[in-house]
């Protein structure tokens, strides 16, 4: 037996956000993050939509890009002082993600982080607060989905959490905020939406319900995304439609080790200034993570069944594959992003001599690669990698070289 979960409700188009008129509740708490939402006036509105709807609307601000454990537990304190029925999250993927573990602590305040992280392991929630989310960017999707990604700082380390208990029940998705998105975000975001769908759609949890919502993903995303980065509104606003597509389907269908190993080294190079941002380091390792996966007959069908859906020519399953692979190459020079860590700069776009030398990446190697085949990600990929192989993996990933193996 499978199972399928997505928010009971779902707002979209233009406008989605007077949604929130129609909440009942005594009071809501909104969780955001570094002031866009202020800046651009959605804050406002939506505590004035909440306040329409009779309640009283406490904030919770500056939740930072890739939220730590302490955030959380600050945030989970805020909640138990101030007794929310509802709670909103606002924003891109780190408040949406950071607000579903305050909910959890929330619930139950003497539950660890530990325990949170163990995989479908969270209790019933929804006794104190009901969740909305209401997304800003078009990419991670985490306003349907029954993940959240939270970083100890103190191992750089990102943990996912996954049960779906903490998938939202109710989702707003306005294209008015997606509209906002610094050029760069488009980029991450949008790589990470492709991920998403590709790795939905080959994981070993897919099934018929999945599969038409990955697809479809795709193919928006090939459409829309590259102009959606050089300033297409349109095409912006379809690209906030297709991440939330991709979301329900690996939410459903999980994922692979691209996002292992985004979130093993997304934070494993803090301490030298800088992060791989998620998105990017998606779109680096998922063209290398395609390869070493097709070396397994029954991904390398799905592959092929993804370059076929995509229009991208090709007559044996070797040649659809290789196709696929340079295609997703050609997005990440479309969108100004590397090819591998080595030429992964300060600010994530390309450069000579990235920001982690080489040194230091080999000798945290073993680590990290160790680290990402104990993610929650790696179980539901098509080929199960064993240490010696995910090293090379990463180191592939570092120098941009083949895999053959």
């Amino acid at each position: 037996m499978a199972r399928f979960t997505l928010p009971r409700d779902l707002y979209h188009g233009k406008g989605a956000l007077e949604a929130l008129k129609t909440f009942e509740g005594k009071k809501a708490m909104i969780c955001v993050g570094g002031g866009s939402m202020k800046r651009f006036g959605f804050l406002d509105r939506a505590k004035a939509y909440l306040e329409e709807a009779g309640m009283e609307v406490q904030l919770f601000e500056g939740i930072e890009p890739d939220p730590s454990v302490e955030t959380v537990m600050k945030g989970a304190e805020a909640m138990l002082a101030f007794e929310p029925d509802w709670i909103v999250a606002m924003g891109g993927g780190s408040p949406i993600d950071a607000a579903k573990a305050m909910w959890i602590k929330y619930e139950y305040p003497n539950i660890t982080f530990e325990d949170m992280c163990k995989v479908f392991g969270i209790p019933k929630l929804r006794k104190k607060a009901q969740f909305c989310a209401i997304s800003s960017t078009s990419g991670t999707a985490t306003e349907v989905t029954a993940f959240s990604i939270i970083t100890d700082y103190n191992k750089g380390i990102k943990y996912p959490i996954a049960d779906f208990e903490i998938t939202p029940d109710v989702a707003i998705v306005d294209p008015d905020l997606a509209e906002t998105m610094p050029q760069k975000l488009v980029a991450h975001t949008g790589m990470d939406a492709m991920t998403h769908a590709v790795e939905a759609y080959v994981s070993t949890a897919n099934c018929d319900f999945t599969d038409p919502l990955a697809l479809h993903a795709i193919k928006m995303i090939q459409n829309d995304l590259v102009d959606s980065y050089n300033g297409d509104m349109a095409k912006r606003d379809s690209m906030h439609n297709a991440q939330c597509l991709a979301g329900m389907a690996f939410s459903n269908a999980l994922l692979g080790i691209v996002h292992s190993m985004a979130h093993k080294t997304g934070a494993a190079f803090a301490d030298l200034g800088a992060h791989i941002i998620h998105g990017a380091a998606n779109a680096m390792y998922l063209p290398k993570v395609i390869a070493f996966n097709a070396k397994d007959e029954t991904a390398k069908v799905r592959y092929g069944e993804i370059a076929d859906f995509m229009g991208l020519g090709g007559n044996t399953l070797e040649e659809k594959v290789d196709l696929l692979i340079s295609y997703l190459r050609k997005m990440n020079d479309d969108l100004n992003i590397p090819h591998c860590i080595k030429n992964y700069g300060l600010d994530s776009y390309p450069a000579k001599q990235g920001f982690v030398p080489e040194e230091i990446f080999l000798e945290r190697l073993p680590e990290i690669a160790a680290n990402a085949l104990l993610d929650a990600c790696t179980g539901s990929n098509p080929r199960q990698p064993s240490q010696e192989e995910m090293e090379k993996l990463l180191k592939c990933c570092y120098y941009d070289t083949e895999v053959n193996f």
